[in-house]
């Protein structure tokens, strides 16, 4: 009998949740085209005439400036091509609520940029979810008062993969880079949330919560909680780093059942994770609300920083790392593989699974900006987010975003990363890099790089490589 792991490359969370990443258009689908010279001008006359299970591919080298819109139809596939589109709200919203609001269920968002929505009630979202499934990949929505908003279906289910979220949020404390409503299960998987403005980088109230192998941080809106679960659930935190500033709203990095443990299962797991407290004076590492009286399990993590692991008394505390300064390869720049020598190496134990049945040992391990690369395998597991070993495979880490240039072009200098190598340019951006054997391929202009190692060749775009150098023609080379 084989036994399946949670957090495998495509792990199996439940049905709902397998349906939502697999459903697939029937024989009659369509495939309408957006942009400049294409069927359609603009992505929102193309939702108009779409049909339930239609693909609507929008052309990237486009903007399209106050195009907001309800979505109807049912199980659509959105897809930026030929670079990501950008949809900025521009001062305009949809009946009051964002920008795209789905009123259909079981929506694919693939490859967009979303950014300015703004509505009166100060509560918009670049994507209103009033409808029942969603799954989002490989795109950025930043600059908006929510980045999603959804609703409260118990038996919806959101899928989030290899996106990112950056300085959403109107400074109330009320809007945040996520807020996921009471739905049934979220999964936040190869993804990156930063710079919330005041609110949280991730709110939800999903009863059963999925967040792995991601990066939460900031370095300036003074965030609250990075990760807030306030009404418990069943919650596996695996493999993430998770990093507070110094200057922030709520000195908590992980929040669990803290507004009450209305939801059925209390069952927390908080496993590999990489926490980096930057407050010098005060900080709780995972915070329990005092009406979760099933103990949580931390095990493999490291706490890196002042603070209380967690302010539950009878948690499960094993395996874990407390230091103010661990030996990591360069903190710097947020490359958080454990240095030669570290004590984190060879450290933790093995992890087993949940009262499910479900593997909790991780198998991946975030990559910069957005992303999963393979743990490897090196003996007894490590303690930490890392295993040993490894380089980022991004050169431009630390506190920036994929947005900030000119910050990325200063951090990028001070790199670990070897740049040592002679490159021959093999494609400009959106081509093809074409080469013989396996090589290390960078990506990006000026100086500023994301890494990939491949074999005979690999696409040269956002897509495979994540943004390094937002609003530049970008290039692939690979290493002689």
């Amino acid at each position: 009998m084989t036994r399946f792991s949670l957090i495998s490359p495509r792990p199996l969370f439940s049905l709902a949740a397998l349906c939502a990443l697999s459903v697939s258009a029937g024989a009659s689908a369509a495939t309408l085209s957006v942009g400049p010279g294409k069927t359609f001008s603009s992505p929102c006359k193309a939702f108009a005439a779409a049909a339930s299970g239609d693909t609507i591919e929008i052309e990237g080298s486009a903007s399209y400036d106050g195009d907001v819109c309800v979505i109807n139809a049912s199980n659509l596939t959105i897809r930026g091509v030929n670079g990501r589109p950008k949809i900025n709200a521009a001062g305009q919203n949809a009946i009051g609520k964002g920008t795209w609001v789905l009123y259909g269920n079981d929506t694919t968002i693939d490859n967009v940029e979303l950014f300015g929505a703004a509505v009166p009630d100060q509560n918009g979202a670049a994507i209103r979810l009033d409808a029942r499934g969603l799954t989002l990949k490989n795109s950025y929505l930043h600059h908006n008062e929510n980045g999603i908003l959804t609703n409260s279906d118990a038996a919806s289910d959101v899928v989030i993969e290899d996106s990112e979220f950056a300085f959403n949020g109107l400074g109330t404390g009320y809007t945040h880079n996520l807020y996921i409503g009471n739905i049934n299960s979220l999964v936040f998987r190869g993804s990156y949330s930063h710079d919330a403005n005041v609110g949280h980088n991730l709110k939800s109230r999903a009863r059963t919560n999925t967040i792995v192998y991601s990066r939460f941080s900031a370095s300036s809106n003074q965030p609250s909680y990075e990760i807030d679960l306030p009404n418990a659930g069943n919650a596996y935190v695996i493999g993430n780093v998770i990093q507070q500033p110094g200057a922030n709203q709520a000195a908590t990095m992980l929040a669990y059942g803290e507004e009450g443990a209305s939801n059925p299962g209390h069952e927390l797991y908080v496993v590999n994770n990489t926490f980096l407290n930057d407050d010098s004076v005060r900080g709780t590492f995972v915070m329990i609300g005092d009406q979760v009286s099933k103990p949580a399990l931390l095990q493999n993590n490291i706490f890196s920083g002042t603070g209380n692991a967690t302010n539950q008394a009878g948690a499960i505390d094993r395996n874990n790392y407390r230091s103010l300064s661990p030996s990591f390869i360069n903190r710097g720049e947020f490359d958080l593989h454990p240095a030669l020598g570290a004590a984190m190496i060879d450290a933790g134990a093995a992890v087993g699974a949940s009262s499910s049945g479900l593997s909790l040992s991780p198998t991946l391990q975030y990559r910069f900006p957005v992303g999963t690369e393979s743990r490897p395998a090196n003996g007894i597991i490590d303690i930490g987010a890392y295993e040993a070993g490894g380089t980022l495979s991004t050169i431009v880490a630390g506190t920036v975003s994929a947005v900030t240039a000119a910050v990325a072009t200063a951090t990028a200098s001070s790199s670990t990363a070897a740049t040592d190598a002679s490159w021959a340019q093999c494609a400009s951006e959106n081509g093809s890099c074409s080469f013989s054997g396996t090589r290390q391929v960078r990506y990006g202009a000026n100086d500023v790089y994301a890494y990939r190692s491949a074999t005979d060749g690999i696409a040269c775009d956002n897509a495979t490589f994540g943004d390094p150098l937002y609003g530049v023609v970008k290039a692939c080379s690979y290493a002689q």
